[in-house]
């Protein structure tokens, strides 16, 4: 072959293998894309059940204490922000009058005290002196009545007298008999009734001075204000000197030595909930509370579907304030042996459903639909959907299609 030729089969090589290389790169398929992720295993573990909602809070005990009559403020005792004590004198209002009223019924109370005394231990009235005299002359008059008769009676049987004078004796006899039954009759009458009557008399007298002088007193006490309850002053818009109107408080005092947290739950969750369930503050709240569930309304709100639980605290410093709105959580009980995942697993709800990405052993991640449970802080029951052992992605998982290939990463983002 000469030198043309072998330069033509040459160039003829070249061209092939220049072909050759061009369609085996065109066949070549591109690499498919790997998306890294971290995951996590679902688990069966305890799952504690919670319950959040917002309550406003309001003091264990309050009263507003209001006057029973209506008098200008002579002077109080204490002010805004004192701490007082049951029992407390806080103020007192005009009494001059009352106090006068006092000493008059005081009066008419120790006068009736002595007629009661009089009449129930002194001597017997003139009448039943009377009576007891007419008893004795009757009784001596009966007695010689009685000694005649007899005496005319025994003459007579000695013939010594007729009988005409011992007819008469016995007739006198009999009319002196008469006249002391009679008198004995009216002294027992007057003894029986007569005293009787005074005695009542002078009771009711004296039970009327007395209901008088307590009203006396009661009105008097009702100008001194005492504090009902231990607890703090909280209000006082009256001023000393202004006049104070029975029924209108003039003052409340505050016993928040503990707080209530009334807050309103939705009918769906009061199941969970009993008398005595513990309830504190979310981690990230600056008004820390920790107490327990005291009452769950058993009615509902027609308007909103949810009832009253009322969450009793201790409050030491008095750093929560009544009125405060405050976030609790209450712990309604735990669910053991759940299937637990990360609430970072779960993707944003597409249509209410929410979902998770499976990875499975080829490194292929899979989309699935899932029913969750209860929540708690960083994890989530999960009621079906994902089974116990396999991984769920929970980082890298958002816009990532189902089926995708993944690179399962360690936390950090290494291999």
């Amino acid at each position: 072959m000469n030198d043309h030729a072998q330069i033509r089969t040459s160039i003829v090589t070249a061209c092939l293998l220049l072909l050759t290389s061009a369609c085996s790169q065109e066949e070549t398929p591109e690499p498919e894309p790997v998306a890294p992720v971290q995951t996590a295993v679902a688990q069966r573990s305890a799952i504690q059940r919670t319950i959040q909602a917002r309550g406003i809070l309001h003091p264990v005990n309050q009263a507003s204490v209001t006057p029973k009559i209506s008098a200008p403020v002579k002077a109080f005792y204490v002010n805004r922000g004192d701490r007082v004590h049951r029992g407390q004198l806080l103020a007192v209002l005009e009494n001059t009058d009352l106090a006068a009223a006092v000493a008059e019924a005081k009066g008419d109370y120790e006068q009736a005290e002595s007629s009661y005394r009089s009449t129930t231990s002194v001597s017997l009235p003139e009448d039943m002196t009377k009576a007891q005299a007419d008893v004795q002359s009757t009784r001596e008059a009966l007695d010689a009545s009685q000694k005649l008769y007899e005496s005319r009676k025994e003459l007579f049987q000695q013939g010594a007298l007729p009988r005409r004078l011992v007819d008469e004796a016995n007739v006198a006899y009999v009319q002196a008999r008469n006249q002391h039954d009679i008198a004995v009759k009216h002294l027992e009458s007057l003894e029986k009734t007569g005293k009787e009557e005074q005695v009542k008399a002078a009771t009711a007298q004296l039970d009327a001075a007395r209901g008088r002088y307590q009203a006396a007193q009661a009105q008097l006490g009702y100008s001194e204000i005492h504090s009902p309850i231990d607890g703090v002053i909280t209000d006082r818009p009256t001023y000393a000197g202004e006049m104070a109107a029975a029924g209108t408080p003039l003052l409340t005092v505050m016993d928040i030595s503990r707080v209530i947290a009334r807050a309103n739950v939705p009918s769906d969750q009061l199941t969970f909930l009993k008398v005595g369930d513990q309830a504190i503050s979310p981690p990230d709240s600056p008004d820390q509370l920790s107490g327990r569930v005291t009452v769950v309304s058993p009615a509902l709100n027609p308007n909103s579907m949810t009832a009253e639980v009322w969450v009793e605290a201790a409050n030491p410093g008095n750093s929560l304030k009544p009125g405060m709105a405050v976030q609790v959580v209450i712990r309604a009980g735990e669910v053991r042996d759940a299937v637990v995942i990360p609430a970072t697993a779960l993707l944003p709800a597409e249509g209410g459903t929410s979902a998770v990405l499976v990875v499975d052993a080829h490194s292929v991640a899979h989309k699935r639909a899932v029913r969750t449970g209860i929540r708690e802080a960083d994890k989530v029951q999960v009621l079906s959907g994902v089974q116990a052992g396999e991984q769920v992605v929970v980082v890298g998982g958002v816009g990532l299609e189902d089926g995708a290939k993944v690179n399962v990463q360690k936390a950090g983002g290494h291999d």
